[in-house]
């Protein structure tokens, strides 16, 4: 046994941790498959290669392994490889096309680098403290800190983005202690979603496969290694070698699971209601609060697709303590199917409600009494419990049929699953704690995965019996998309699919560490995530709540949502000015659905968010690195919130290329700082040169009857192309390839530009499209042909639009934009600009 002395020199005290190492190689290579074992003094190794450059390495010290769970990790079954494996006198040498793995003999450590011999990640450390270790309460690993090494992602850290010189407590919840300031509102303590994966800038990433709380020491407290290890479990982590981000994002999405598409109106505007009396109001709450607060939406042509209904929908009873779910409407929604037919009568696409995962008995409905008496909540100390075990599919089913059929048969689509992180950890809501043991340590990071899963899965499944309806084709018996709108999560949650980022003040403190969760969230593998605009509790000063919206309508999800009664965040309680400003981002994001759908299906096929921090795109410039206040939504749209009170500027830094401003046409060159002016209405956005960003006409809601128009926004700068996605938006048939891909390209070369809109390929019959092209150029063309026909230039873009042919252009001098018009074809189309 190998004993490490930590000396805290801080008023002289010092602990000793004792510590097993894996020791030295004794015996036993084997080899079966991908599977490489190797016996030694203290412990039992195995290394599994998963894909040449994917591996997983295992330490046992009783040399039972644990089984494969299935929360987390959704691939365990891999091809066989071809792997070179020879043994040298003191190491062995395992390669693959991507990889060499050096396996040290004594000490047993772990050397990885690529084929061509560049040094990943080492495990050999001067004082031989690297490698495996077993300690007196879980496991740990500790590998060499390379000088140039920066390390990101965690999960939806609030607090840095690039954790080098950092430690990192990973336990789901959201802070502890009261008053809420110095507890549940401790960005530093933050973990509603922690994820135990990380991506080094060397070109590789790790994640612990262990659901245990984990401790990351990224060289805090040694400027040569850093250390992660979990409180129990297993030593059992995956090593994947990228070497760029957005490589190893794909491996660990594969490895955990891709994000399936949302319905495309998820995409849209999604408005949370306490239907007129959040908590200490409940009384107020009402059918008809709900049915006017929708019908304003509409009457003031504020876009909004999906509602949710949050927690005093219910009665909260008396056992399962504060908030608990009953499944009872209070006695002030009068007649709640009426309601839900009201809001689909409105084209609301999706309602959906509030729960939490604990029973209580209501009124008339005792479904806690009836699931403690059928074994179907999870057992706590002294008392058989209040939460329902998601972990088991009896109790599942049985939820489901007499909890949430209650509510899915009169109109509810989908549920926001609240306070999954109360099962074995004190959750401030409620004070509740839940069932507690070694068992539950396991188990806790792990219960907002099945807690998410089970509405989810059963709601797509559900809805696909009312005959939802899309392009006026019955959708009935058709499998649906499901939608789960989820607080807490860990590794795998973007399965089911998007999660918000809690419960945070309307205060401008709050309000950067917010989008840095939404960056930090994405480099873990989640992609579709939101926030509670303009933030969740108290009433936001109005400048603050201008500029939380447009962050929020331009994220992945946008959401809007708030308890500061009586207003509630809707935009008409902020002023004049609030309502124009948020109605303006709000159809700025509906204009760029195509471009968001399209990056979405990109996300579904690699695990590419849509809000990436800028270090995903560009992982060799520094200056990226701590940039926690600009992200690109998709690939070529960088937006930059305004963070600070008061500023009439904001600096922006610009990374390597062309860089066009969104809203004055200013071209600058990257690899620069650049000081931009910010009026409250105006965030700044910034396209990368060479974009393709196709938008459609605004509506009030997706289903809408509209033209299918394309317009698509063109910056030319050498070769680049769009892939433009389309699919019935609703059902899982694009899991069966049934969408249309239409390729977009556009060469520059001169000042002459050609685009080529290719026809649409794949399964899915696209109804009758017509294009615009809107050109960024400074000078007009002296013709634009199609196939080499010359469309007829007009002198305004009012009788551009009116044009009986649906052809010609028309170039703006003072906005420097050519507007083309191609009018509609199936086939293939060619535009050349002279």
């Amino acid at each position: 046994m190998r004993f490490l002395l930590i000396f805290l020199l801080s008023g002289y005290t010092f602990w000793v941790t004792a510590q097993t190492a894996v020791g030295d190689y004794k015996s036993g290579f084997q080899r079966q498959g991908n599977v490489f074992t190797f016996s030694n003094t203290n412990a039992e190794v195995k290394l599994e290669f998963c894909t040449p450059s994917m591996l997983r390495i295992r330490s046992s010290w009783d040399q039972n392994f644990e089984d494969n769970e299935p929360w987390m990790v959704v691939q365990y079954d891999w091809p066989t490889l071809e792997i070179q494996a020879t043994e040298a006198e003191d190491h062995f040498l395992l390669e693959t096309e991507k990889l060499s793995v050096r396996v040290n003999k004594a000490p047993f450590t772990i050397d990885i680098a690529t084929s061509d011999g560049q040094l990943l990640s080492s495990e050999t450390l001067a004082d031989h403290t690297g490698g495996g270790f077993q300690q007196e309460e879980g496991v740990l690993c500790r590998k060499q800190l390379m000088p140039d090494e920066h390390f990101f992602g965690f999960g939806e850290r609030m607090d840095f983005m690039d954790q080098r010189g950092k430690t990192v407590s990973l336990n789901v919840g959201r802070g502890e202690g009261r008053p809420h300031i110095i507890g549940a509102y401790n960005i530093l303590e933050a973990n509603y979603c922690p994820v135990p994966f990380f991506m080094s800038t060397r070109g590789y990433g790790i994640f612990l496969h262990n659901a245990y709380a984990t401790e990351w020491d990224m060289g805090k407290s040694s400027a040569d290694a850093y250390t992660f290890k979990a409180e129990g479990g297993e030593l059992d982590y995956y090593f994947l070698y990228g070497p760029d981000f957005p490589a190893i994002l794909d491996q660990y999405t594969d490895l955990t699971g891709k994000s399936p598409l949302l319905p495309l109106f998820a995409l849209g505007l999604q408005v949370g209601t306490y239907s007129g009396g959040t908590w200490g109001y409940e009384e107020l709450t009402s059918t008809q609060y709900v049915i006017a607060l929708a019908r304003k939406f509409r009457e003031l042509g504020i876009p909004v697709d999906v509602l949710h209904l949050d927690s005093t929908w219910r009665i909260f009873g008396d056992t399962g303590g504060k908030g608990a779910t009953t499944f009872e409407w209070r006695p002030t929604f009068d007649n709640p199917e009426a309601m839900f037919d009201s809001l689909y009568a409105m084209h609301y696409n999706m309602i959906g409600l509030h729960i939490r995962p604990r029973f209580d008995n209501g009124n008339t409905l005792n479904l806690l009494a009836q699931a403690q008496q059928k074994g179907y909540v999870y057992p706590e100390e002294n008392n058989p419990g209040e939460f329902v075990n998601f972990f088991d599919t009896a109790a599942v089913n049985w939820w489901w049929e007499n909890g949430a059929m209650k509510v899915a048969s009169i109109g509810a689509r989908f549920f926001k699953t609240d306070e999954g992180s109360a099962f074995g950890r004190k959750a401030n809501e409620s004070d509740k704690v839940g069932p507690t043991g070694e068992k539950i340590r396991r188990l806790h990071n792990l219960f907002p995965l099945a807690y998410a899963k089970a509405p989810y899965e059963k709601f797509a499944k559900y809805n696909a019996t009312r005959g939802v309806s899309t392009q006026g084709i019955s959708m009935r018996g058709v499998s649906t998309r499901g939608m789960n709108h989820t607080r807490e999560g860990y590794a795998g949650i973007q399965r089911y699919p998007f999660i918000f980022a809690g419960d945070w003040p309307s205060e401008w403190q709050y309000f950067a560490p917010v989008i840095k969760a939404g960056l930090n969230i994405g480099l873990s593998g989640v992609g579709y995530w939101a926030h509670c605009m303009g933030g969740f509790e108290h009433k936001a000063d109005p400048e603050l709540y201008i500029r939380w919206c447009q962050f929020g309508l331009l994220s992945p999800i946008a959401h809007l949502f708030g308890m500061d009664h009586p207003g509630y965040k809707e935009p008409w309680h902020y002023g004049e000015e609030a309502q124009r400003i948020f109605k303006k981002y709000d159809q700025l994001r509906y204009r760029l659905l195509p471009y968001l759908y399209s990056h979405a299906y990109e996300m579904y096929q690699t695990g590419m968010p849509l809000m990436r921090a800028l270090v995903l795109a560009y992982q060799d410039d520094p200056n990226t690195y701590d940039i926690a206040d600009q992200y690109l939504l998709g690939s070529h749209m960088m937006i930059c919130p305004v963070t600070t009170k008061g500023a009439q500027t904001r600096v922006v830094y610009l990374p390597e290329g062309t860089w066009i401003n969104y809203w004055t046409g200013q071209p600058y060159e990257g690899k620069q700082y650049l000081n931009v002016v910010t009026p409250l209405d105006t965030m700044p956005i910034f396209i990368k040169g060479g974009a393709i960003i196709p938008m459609r006409p605004v509506v009030n809601y997706i289903s809408e009857p509209t033209a299918d128009t394309i317009t698509l926004a063109i910056y030319p700068k050498g070769t680049s192309s769009f892939t433009l996605y389309d699919d019935d938006g609703k059902s899982l048939a694009y899991q069966q390839d049934t969408f249309a891909i239409t390729q977009i390209v556009c060469r520059e070369n001169k000042g002459q530009v050609q685009v080529d809109i290719q026809a649409p390929k794949g399964k899915y019959k696209l109804p009758e499209r017509s294009y615009q092209l809107q050109i960024h150029r400074d000078t007009a063309p002296a013709a634009v042909n199609i196939a080499g026909k010359n469309l007829q230039k007009v002198t305004s873009q009012r009788i551009l639009e009116r044009a009986s042919t649906g052809q010609g252009w028309y170039y703006d001098q003072d906005q420097q934009l050519l507007y083309v018009s191609l009018g509609s074809s199936r086939q293939g189309l060619q535009v050349n600009i002279q």
